[in-house]
């Protein structure tokens, strides 16, 4: 009999469906003999795509009848050299149609940015042109983390440097900032600057910042804008779904409930995804009419796990995770907006995954009004793979700490739609360039002023929006577009 996930035993109650990912229908893993393989990884991470990933038909080396010549498959495995490198072929239209699936190198670490812990400065950054077709560069600041060393140092979003490591920055040689994800350097200086009609003036400041363990709070920024009308409008800047962080998102909307906002603007322009869960949870906050026999989500899994597919409702309570990621055992109620009747959400190219999944399910319940740049299209999500016998994290081989984020799942709403892929078109395209940057709340900033003006009746076709002026140039490089774990729907861990 199919264990049940002790966790799923709430949801099971309400009369829907989430099936666990348990895999004791599934036969046991075939024990082979590890002396004729070079690295008996390798083993764990073939069988565990051919279980699980969801494109495994479509993969001839992930077929079924592989293994069935046991002398075969000993020498398939064993011209690959590491782990990583056979996961890497077994992906399908690797780049395009997957884009997403990765190979863990320490799931500790994993586990750590999944809740919110990484090992971070704490801050994240863009490099643009100076004006269009110029081979200057500059960089700019789109957020910091409070409490981090970017913080302590007095960074802020909208800052502007021109020299990264002491290098002056030019379209040849801005691959320097890739310093920032190199972990064998602890520490970065940027030195930074202004602009005078289009011209970099140095500020003669230097910061230099060490790496440290720093935990962010997704929930960024939040504030109640009451504008000319009186109309009362709730702003949220949320960067990442954490499911160690249900108790801080739903206090946020319980101050919008206790101001009796009638509109919200949703800022996920950095928001990459995350916990699936989580994202049902924000959508239960957000729609008014929502009931736990509706569907938010739907999960469809491959062939071979179709019945762990299930579907997602709205919510009444939320769990709450400690930080370690343990179940508190307690349960809040959630602050549901009784008052939408639609929401603006704020994207762009980072906009990914879970986030994109709200926008997706609740477009049957509301109108979304999409304003910035089109997003990333990431319709599917994963779940985290051990090399055990059922490739769950208890019972894991402890002589490594390898493991796999394939794909495993694609997600639907309520009308089976999921046609994503290019991501989703923005209803008021506007560009946050360099130049334009503002502090999130500022009532000039483009991106939340076009939002404040559709709202007030200033603007009411896309036509009409104002896009911003191209102060500088285009952007060619954004410090999220290569975050470990950036764009991210899963499956939290048991």
């Amino acid at each position: 009999m199919k264990k049940i996930n002790p966790f799923l035993v709430f949801f099971l109650a309400l009369g829907f469906t989430i099936i666990s990912c348990n895999k004791d229908d599934d036969p046991p893993r075939r024990i082979l003999d590890n002396t004729k393989i070079e690295n008996p990884i390798n083993h764990f991470v073939w069988q565990a795509m051919n279980s699980w990933y969801n494109w495994q038909p479509n993969v001839s080396n992930l077929a079924d009848s592989k293994d069935d010549n046991l002398q075969n498959y000993y020498d398939y495995l064993n011209s690959y050299s590491t782990p990583e490198s056979l996961f890497e072929t077994l992906l399908y239209d690797k780049g395009n149609t997957d884009r997403f699936s990765w190979f863990i190198e320490d799931y500790n670490k994993q586990g750590a940015s999944f809740r919110g812990v990484n090992d971070a400065y704490g801050f994240e950054f863009g490099v643009a042109r100076l004006c269009e077709g110029c081979s200057e560069i500059i960089g700019y600041v789109t957020y910091v983390v409070p409490n981090s060393p970017a913080a302590d140092a007095g960074i802020q979003r909208g800052d502007l440097f021109y020299k990264f490591d002491g290098i002056e920055l030019n379209i040849d040689n801005y691959g320097v900032v890739n310093n920032f994800y190199d972990d064998e350097i602890t520490s970065i200086t940027m030195e930074f600057n202004t602009l005078n009609n289009g011209t970099i003036v140095p500020s003669n400041v230097e910061k230099t910042l060490t790496i440290r363990e720093v935990v962010e709070n997704p929930v960024l920024y939040s504030d109640i804008i009451t504008n000319n009308a009186g109309t009362k409008i709730g702003y949220l800047v949320y960067n990442g779904f954490k499911y160690t962080f249900h108790e801080e998102l739903n206090n946020v909307f319980a101050d919008f409930k206790a101001a009796g906002i009638t509109e919200l603007v949703l800022d996920l322009r950095y928001n990459g995804g995350g916990s699936v869960l989580t994202s049902a949870y924000l959508a239960s906050m957000i729609y008014g009419g929502a009931s736990e026999n509706e569907t938010f989500a739907k999960l469809i899994y491959n062939s071979k796990h179709s019945d762990e597919g299930g579907y997602y409702p709205f919510f009444n309570t939320a769990y709450i995770y400690d930080k370690e990621g343990e179940y508190s055992g307690s349960d809040a109620t959630i602050n549901r907006l009784n008052s939408l009747t639609k929401l603006y959400v704020i994207t762009s190219r980072s906009t990914a995954s879970a986030s994109e999944m709200i926008i997706n399910g609740l477009t049957p319940y509301l109108s979304v009004i999409k304003i910035g740049t089109t997003t990333y299209g990431k319709n599917v999500g994963s779940i985290t793979l051990y090399d055990s016998a059922d490739f769950k994290k208890d019972g894991a081989n402890t002589t490594h700490t390898n493991a796999l984020q394939p794909i495993v799942f694609q997600i639907y709403n309520k009308f089976d739609e999921s046609d994503y892929t290019l991501g989703f078109i923005p209803d008021y395209e506007v560009f946050e360039f360099a130049s334009q940057i503002k502090p999130f709340g500022d009532l000039e900033e483009p991106l939340l002023k076009t939002a404040l003006d559709h709202i007030s009746g200033a603007i009411s076709k896309p036509s009409l929006a104002k896009k911003s002026t191209l102060e500088t140039g285009p952007s060619v490089f954004n410090s999220l577009d290569k975050k470990k774990y950036a764009k991210e729907m899963y499956i939290i861990p048991e």
